[in-house]
């Protein structure tokens, strides 16, 4: 392990890390600075481009400790600059992007044409941009982007821009920060606030604080643009049993897999879901608090909650409601509405995951069966966490068959 200091978006940061450890990693695993993207991980699709003191380096191909004392700009630290105000809204204008993973490293290295190059033309612009990839837009928007900044900058000169670009002809460090009125270098607003965040983590590998739970007084809110998820199953009992059930919160956690209750205060409940995906590993750590109609035999569990090491954030209501189909049989709807945010989120909105959630619904209901009919902890036992790999693989399957054999 080596300790080394840099000067992240304009904030000091320390750590030590292994000498083989490269900056893209480093900015994404150890800074949470996950706006920089690992394409190819050779230096070739330059998606991970970022600016070391003012130029643009493959971070994929950097080794972390070659960039002692030195500053490092990532997307995140572009709020303030001068030329990235120009940049963005052209690259809006000029549908410079699609599905968005090039774009960083796109920015970066547009900057550098920008500030380099202020007569270039079209085919030098293409030159330039000969070392980032894009398998979505065929370049036209980002050349169109770029040569319109440039042909502003022409028309109408910027007196920021002509000093960072003095500076870069000096060969200085011209640093995507702006003066403030006392003659000094200030960062950009939002990068003052995610390096005070990474600053505070342990400084040997900056692993994250364990996260308090969730005020769910303060996320509760109306949930907008979140996903639906609607599914069922059925219990042989009587729909007052099975209300009676499931309004026991640790009873029915027990059934579900993953999940577990740390703490109860009347309808709130603090606890743990964890889940497993082949690989990936995500324990949501949160609060909940559930709303029930005896009268309409409905209910809300309402909740919240993050994974510490994804620092990914989960919100959602689920509303079940019983249904009675016969003197000894009830239908439980279920209605989930979720938002999810951060790393996991785009595995969220996927019809593979919708379908998931509708099957682990159904095994949840074969769950509450078991032990509303007497079943042993030990034989009603739920997994330790979600592993949902064989269920998708089994979807999968299910979805090849309906497709090529009508079903058959």
């Amino acid at each position: 392990m080596k300790a080394i200091t840099l000067h992240i978006n304009g904030n000091r940061l320390a750590a030590e890390v292994e000498a083989r450890t490269h900056l893209g990693d480093f900015l994404r695993d150890s800074a949470r600075l996950t706006g920089t993207h690992l394409g190819c991980e050779h230096g070739v699709c330059g998606a991970c481009t970022v600016l070391v003191d003012g130029e643009p380096v493959r971070s994929c191909i950097t080794f972390a400790v070659s960039c002692q004392g030195r500053h490092v700009t990532t997307v995140e630290g572009y709020d303030g600059d001068a030329i990235m105000q120009r940049l963005r809204p052209a690259f809006t204008r000029h549908h410079a992007l699609q599905c968005g993973y090039c774009t960083p490293g796109m920015l970066a290295t547009a900057r550098d044409i920008v500030l380099r190059l202020p007569d270039a033309d079209e085919a030098r612009v293409r030159l330039e941009l000969a070392g980032n990839l894009c398998r979505c837009t065929g370049y036209m928007g980002i050349v169109a982007a770029i040569l319109d900044v440039l042909a502003q900058l022409r028309a109408e000169p910027d007196p920021d821009i002509n000093a960072l670009r003095a500076q870069a002809r000096a060969g200085q460090f011209a640093p995507p920060l702006v003066a403030d009125t006392q003659g000094g270098i200030k960062a950009m607003p939002l990068m003052a606030q995610v390096g005070r965040a990474a600053s505070t983590a342990a400084a040997a590998v900056l692993t994250a604080p364990a996260a308090e739970p969730v005020a769910l007084e303060q996320e509760v809110a109306a949930i907008r643009g979140g996903t639906r998820i609607e599914a069922s199953f059925e219990l042989p009992y009587p729909a007052e049993a099975v209300w009676a059930f499931m309004g026991d919160l640790p009873a029915v956690a027990a059934c579900l897999p993953g999940a577990a209750i740390e703490s109860q205060e009347g309808e709130k409940v603090k606890g743990r879901i964890a889940i497993k995906f082949g690989p990936m590993a995500a324990a949501f750590v949160g609060a909940a608090k559930l709303e029930r109609d005896d009268q309409a035999r409905r209910a809300v569990l309402r909740g919240a909650g993050q994974d510490n090491l994804s620092r990914s954030r989960a919100q959602g209501d689920i509303a079940y409601q019983m249904v009675t189909l016969d003197s000894g049989h009830t239908r439980v709807d279920v209605d989930m509405l979720y938002t999810l945010q951060g790393p996991l989120a785009q595995f969220s909105r996927s019809g593979l995951v919708k379908d998931f959630v509708r099957r682990l619904v159904a095994d949840f209901g074969l769950q509450v069966q078991a032990r509303m009919g007497g079943a042993s902890d030990a034989a009603a036992a739920a997994p330790a966490a979600v592993q949902p790999l064989r269920s998708l693989l089994a979807l999968l399957w299910e979805r090849v068959r309906r497709s090529f054999m009508g079903g058959r």
